[in-house]
């Protein structure tokens, strides 16, 4: 016990240390410096699959006391590019909470279901982590955008794994205009607009492996929409009615089935956005953001 607490009171001083610069000034070249009264403990290894280790960055309040709840950060960029750099959700550690903002396998790593796979092992490290770093393994909540908010969608409806030792469950789920189903997104249907060889080519293609009209199941299997079921935790879906990448359809189909099976949901469509942008990073949307993530992980 003693030795764990001497740890953890070099570990939180070595993020005072890493994070001086991100937290007062700014990181250079960062779109989303932190405010002030942020740590960051950097490039912690949750996973190391076969190529390289997966790290997460781990943020809290500098001053906090008891276990915090947590938000996992997933990132989008159509499951082939982006990093847990930057990340978008790191002021939510100045409203009391603890963000891990990860890396996952992309494209060029691996295919499906390797994503999802390391997106649970994250969960399940900040479980075993929890008393370390001051986190409360019960309060775990994920967020993430695109790509990032199909995999959340995926995390927060998925039935646990037979034989799961540590859970990989959350209790509450932020998805932005993340696609819901596969077999339904544009890119993935021939049409007269895009040619068998371009739909062989797509994101979808590429995380399955093949076009995904031709793996159906697979595709439903990467698909939050065939998974909902009824202990799915509250969901906060929020989508830009201006959506050019992931049609709004996906993010209404899949809150329609959360509605049917009796779970929490709320659906927020945001008035003149696409896909990001401005008009998701106004104060009411943040503030709509915060009050989920207070009422379902700080009650």
């Amino acid at each position: 016990m003693k030795r764990t607490a001497h740890l953890l009171t070099l570990l939180l001083s070595g993020i005072a240390m890493l994070s001086l610069d991100a937290a007062t000034t700014g990181r250079k070249g960062s779109r989303n410096p932190m405010p002030p009264g942020i740590t960051v403990i950097r490039n912690l290894v949750y996973k190391e699959p076969f190529r390289r280790p997966l790290e997460l960055d781990l943020y809290r309040p500098e001053n906090s006391s008891g276990p915090l709840p947590v938000v996992l950060w997933v990132h989008g960029g159509g499951w082939k590019s982006g990093s847990k750099d930057n990340c978008p959700a790191s002021w939510l550690a100045a409203e009391g909470f603890a963000v891990a903002s990860i890396n996952y396998r992309l494209l060029h790593d691996a295919q499906w279901p390797a994503q999802i796979h390391d997106c649970r092992d994250a969960v399940r490290w900040l479980r075993t982590q929890a008393a370390l770093f001051q986190l409360d393994p019960d309060r775990i909540g994920a967020w993430g955008s695109s790509a990032g908010g199909h995999l959340v969608a995926i995390l927060g409806t998925i039935a646990p794994p037979e034989g799961e030792t540590v859970s990989s469950r959350v209790q509450a789920v932020c998805d932005w205009f993340g696609p819901a189903d596969l077999l339904t997104m544009p890119p993935n249907i021939v049409s007269a607009d895009r040619s068998p060889e371009q739909v062989a080519r797509s994101n979808g293609a590429r995380l399955l492996g093949a076009a995904v009209r031709e793996v159906p199941e697979l595709a439903r299997q990467a698909s939050g929409l065939h998974h909902v079921s009824a202990d799915d935790p509250p969901f906060l879906i929020m989508h830009g009615d201006q959506d050019p990448g992931v049609p709004l359809d996906q993010s209404l189909r899949l809150a329609e089935a959360l509605r049917t099976a009796g779970t929490d949901i709320t659906l927020q469509v945001v008035k003149g956005a696409g896909h990001g942008g401005p008009a998701l990073r106004t104060p009411e949307v943040r503030d709509q953001v915060l009050r989920f993530f207070r009422r379902t992980l700080k009650p």
